[in-house]
This record gives structure tokens, sequence and C-alpha cells, in this order.
């Protein structure tokens, strides 16, 4: 079958124009669009490999801590709410390590579990306040929960921060079987008293220090707290993740270049026609 126009006027011109090709303009669009947005490619190994540790931080939230007088500057402060902000600047520097949380009062829970999202684990902790586990201190549930969080966690270098302002008066799980536990599985704690002399167990906190390899610390106010919280992080110093994505290519020269040789044959063409 043969088909005959005989206003061939009204048929589309075979040959290629660039006014006719929305395909081109499309494509040409999309090139620089692509190279504006500066694409960048990360390797990937480097991304991965990670040479943290993994850290619990065990915070009391007992009855207690809702007493003022920590903060220097603010003296209506709760202790509570001045840890939190140590706490949090803390975490902000903490560049490649596993963190969870626990909460201990008459009981402990894991508030978070071991994470490389701090921005999650941050906002945790703001969610967190004073009796969300109870009046009383249950040390030995702290640092048992701790341990379970851990277990979860396959970093070579484990760590408990155990802050607590009281003395052990709940809880069903004793101190001396939670630090055997931790010396067994090789995790350090190290444990942080605050308040004044006499208001927690110093002797219990050096001992539990002493039994696994760690360091007790002692804060009478949010000043002495954010020298210990100093102290830790050159003691269990965290690797910069940003050193370690040092494969770092940037893409966007090649739609660049892409875009710049279709336009610039676009422009040719038409000045020869």
């Amino acid at each position: 079958m043969k088909f005959y126009f005989p206003k061939t006027s009204y048929v589309a011109s075979a040959a290629f124009s660039f006014q006719r090709q929305p395909l081109f303009f499309a494509s040409l669009y999309m090139l620089f669009v692509t190279a504006f947005a500066s694409p960048i490619l990360y390797e990937r190994l480097a991304a991965s490999e990670r040479s943290g540790r993994d850290l619990v931080l065990a915070l009391d939230t007992s009855g207690s801590m809702a007493e003022s007088g920590f903060d220097a500057i603010d003296r209506m402060k709760r202790k509570f709410d001045a840890l939190l902000d140590i706490v949090d600047l803390f975490l902000t520097e903490r560049y490649d390590d596993n963190i969870g949380l626990v909460m201990f009062g008459s009981f402990a829970y894991p508030a978070a579990p071991v994470t490389y999202d701090l921005v999650a684990l941050r906002e945790v902790l703001r969610m967190t306040d004073v009796g969300i586990a109870g009046e009383s201190t249950a040390i030995g549930e702290g640092i048992g929960q701790a341990l379970r969080s851990l277990q979860f966690g396959h970093a070579k270098r484990k760590v408990i921060v155990l802050i607590t302002d009281g003395y052990q008066n709940a809880g069903s799980v004793s101190i001396s079987d939670a630090v055997m536990l931790a010396k067994r599985e090789g995790v350090t704690i190290y444990p942080i008293g605050i308040g004044k002399p006499g208001q927690y167990d110093a002797k219990l906190l050096e001992k539990i220090a002493d039994e696994t390899g760690g360091r007790a610390f002692s804060a009478r106010s949010s000043d002495d707290l954010a020298s210990v919280f100093e102290t830790i992080a050159k003691l269990e110093p965290s690797p910069i993740r940003s050193q370690m994505l040092v494969d770092k290519r940037m893409l966007f020269i090649y739609p660049l270049i892409a875009g710049m040789i279709m336009l610039i044959g676009f422009l040719s063409f038409r000045r020869d026609r």
C-alpha cells in the first residue's frame, strides 16, 4: 500500500530541527538543573568505616534530681536540667560513637538503644524528666540495663557513664552482681556522683570504677560536671567522622560540560542556517 501527499508542505520535514525537538530542550534543562544541584559522590567504604565505641549514658532520674542550687548562674535551675544541658553538649562532640541512653530511678529502662543517630538521641533526651523511672534510686538496675543495651553493639570498646546523686535504695539487681557482669564482659564504667559530699555513695562509685577499669568523679556544681565530661571525652576520645569521608567527588562538572556542548552545538546549527 502506498500513500501519496499532494501537498508535501503539510508534512513535517525529515531534516532535524531544534525548534521541533522538545526532548532536546528538556534534556538540556535537566543537565543544567543537575549541574546546579551540585551532586557529590562519597566512597561507600569510607562512609561505613566506623572506629568509635559503644557508649551508654545511665542517668539518675530519682526525685532528688529536682533539687535546685546545682547551677552557679541559675540557682533555680533543677539539677536534672543542668545535667541534660551538659549531656546534650557532650553528644554533639561524639562524632563516631554508637550511644545509648538508660534512665533509672526505682527501676531502669532503655530510653534509646545504642545508635549512631545522635540527633534523634538528643531529641529523646529532651523528652525525659525527673521521676520518669520512679522516685527512688536503683543503681544496680541502671548498670544492668546499660549492660543489656551494650549487648546489641559490636564495637571492641564498650563504656558506661553512670550519673547519680544518691544511694542505692531500690531495685532487684545488686550492684555487685552488675559490676561483676560488666567486668566479665570488659565494659568500663565511669561513675559520676553529683551534689554535695554525703549526698551520694562516693565509696561505692570508687569501687565500681576500680573493678571495671574506669575512674570515679564527683561534681558539686554544673561547672564541675562540665569539667568531668571534658575529662571523660579525653579519656574516651571519639574519632572525627568527617575525616573519614576523604574520597569525595564533585560531579556537577559532567552534566555541565554535556549541557554546554549541546548548547554550543545548537547555537552553531542556528547560525549556519
